[in-house]
């Protein structure tokens, strides 16, 4: 890919000129050069200046689009040009999927000796960076991203439940919302799909997370599902992640809980989601 191509992408990733130009180990004015012949070959503008703050014009952000897919093809044709003798799945998931969901499918992925993966596991923003970044060729994610800059196939649905102690008046029991804010919540790290689908649907009722009696913050699920079985709070999970633990209870809160997609996240314009749709549905022709 052209050099002016490769400091537009840095560019739109950093949103500075002077950060930018560190990455890209060139002058400040070397990285204003090269925007400036882009902007001039297609004739439209691609980053402009809120306050002092630098943004990416609509114009940008379809270039971005259209440069991402570029290098994903480019580093995918060199591989093939090359005839490596084994190329490397690159998948990312979110921590519900990595951990509790995926595992028969990279075992059926590896029962043929020819196939090497690679699985990042971690949550959905830093993943989604990635696959822009061409590190990832699809992200399998139950959280929320952007339709119209991805591609994307629907993977499973799963139900999304609230947890709580065995002997926890919520047990087994339907909640109304408004109930819910004596307690103490014990939410995921910001970013990850778990925590946003919660605090997204709250919003929709009018509450955010400061609504609980206490909140806290815990990236572990095992520690969560400990936690929460030994009284020290409730929470909201998939069932994926709970199944088969007889330490906890279950309750559900319409709206809050319900069954969520979970997604397979590629880059347009590429072959990642044919690459994706072998990877996890082997069976079907795609």
């Amino acid at each position: 890919m052209e050099q002016k191509l490769e400091t537009f992408l840095v560019l739109c990733r950093t949103l500075h000129y002077g950060r930018a130009a560190e990455q890209l180990h060139l002058s400040q004015p070397a990285v204003s050069k090269h925007i400036q012949a882009l902007e001039s070959q297609y004739g439209v503008q691609l980053f402009s200046y809120t306050g002092r703050r630098l943004t990416k014009t609509r114009q940008g952000e379809i270039l971005e689009q259209y440069a991402e897919s570029l290098q994903y093809n480019e580093e995918r044709l060199l591989e093939q040009l090359r005839k490596e003798p084994h190329r490397i799945l690159r998948v990312g998931a979110t921590k519900s999927i990595g951990d509790y969901v995926l595992l028969p499918y990279i075992q059926r992925f590896l029962s043929q000796s020819q196939n090497r993966i690679e699985l990042l596991v971690d949550n959905t923003a830093h993943l989604l960076e990635l696959l822009n970044q061409g590190k990832l060729d699809f992200v399998v994610s139950e959280g929320i991203f952007d339709r119209q800059h991805y591609d994307w196939m629907l993977f499973r649905t799963e139900p999304y439940v609230g947890i709580c102690s065995k002997n926890h008046p919520f047990a087994g029991k339907i909640i109304p919302v408004s109930e819910l804010f004596t307690e103490r919540v014990i939410l995921r790290e910001k970013g990850s799909g778990t925590r946003e689908i919660l605090e997204r649907t709250l919003l929709a009722e009018g509450y955010d997370a400061d609504a609980f009696a206490e909140q806290i913050c815990i990236s572990s699920f095992e520690i969560i599902k400990t936690l929460v079985s030994d009284g020290g709070g409730i929470s909201f999970l998939y069932e994926a992640v709970v199944k088969n633990d007889e330490r906890l209870g279950r309750f559900l809160c319409p709206p809050l809980t319900g069954t969520h997609e979970f997604n397979v996240i590629f880059l347009k314009n590429t072959d990642a989601g044919r690459t994706a749709g072998h990877f996890l549905f082997p069976d079907l022709e795609i």
